[in-house]
């Protein structure tokens, strides 16, 4: 496939609280084919930690 499903951009930056959502977010997103860019971001916001995660569809030539 060389354009991501359902009309989804090529990059991508998912956030949320490190909890399994977040986990289970990240993981269907490896699984439509998305590659990980680079390690998390993760900060505490005062009451839990919070990540973020860049995705990229990749470049097949």
């Amino acid at each position: 496939m060389s354009a991501p499903p359902d009309g989804l951009p090529v990059y991508r930056v998912l956030t949320g609280p490190d909890d399994a959502t977040f986990c289970r977010r990240v993981s269907e997103a490896l699984a439509l084919g998305y590659e990980l860019h680079e390690g998390p971001a993760v900060t505490f916001n005062g009451e839990r930690v919070i990540v973020a995660q860049a995705l990229v569809w990749p470049v097949r030539q």
